[in-house]
């Protein structure tokens, strides 16, 4: 522990909270890794199991727990092996980060719009 300043102890307090909290996100993560492992190989419901796997990895991600790199890394493995099965990944389409999905049918009724003609300059 630090012996120097009242700051450096409460960091040093404080780090070893964090260091428990994460422990127990990991330990989350890695447990759902190996189950969603043990189904690819047994082929029984792996796609469910894999899904929860891969929710796991994008919680720990956005915590900040894990980089987002090797969270990236894990479920792609992941899905290779769901893949090889013929599984279809049901995970819901992805829309930007921190964005809500615009409905669909404001949407379709904006495609089938046409275009508002230019004035021209004479």
């Amino acid at each position: 522990m630090a012996k120097r300043t009242a700051s450096a102890k409460k960091q040093a307090r404080a780090g070893a909270r964090r260091t428990i909290r994460n422990r127990r996100v990991n330990s989350e993560v890695k447990t759902l890794v190996v189950k969603a492992r043990a189904a690819i190989a047994a082929n029984a419901d792996a796609s469910a199991v894999g899904l929860e796997a891969t929710r796991a990895l994008d919680r720990a991600a956005n915590k900040g727990i894990l980089h987002r790199n090797n969270a990236a890394r894990r479920k792609g493995r992941l899905m290779k092996k769901l893949a090889k099965l013929g599984v279809a990944s049901e995970a819901p389409a992805t829309a930007a980060k921190g964005k809500k999905a615009a409905p669909a049918k404001a949407t379709a009724a904006k495609r089938s719009e046409p275009k508002a003609a230019k004035p021209t300059k004479k």
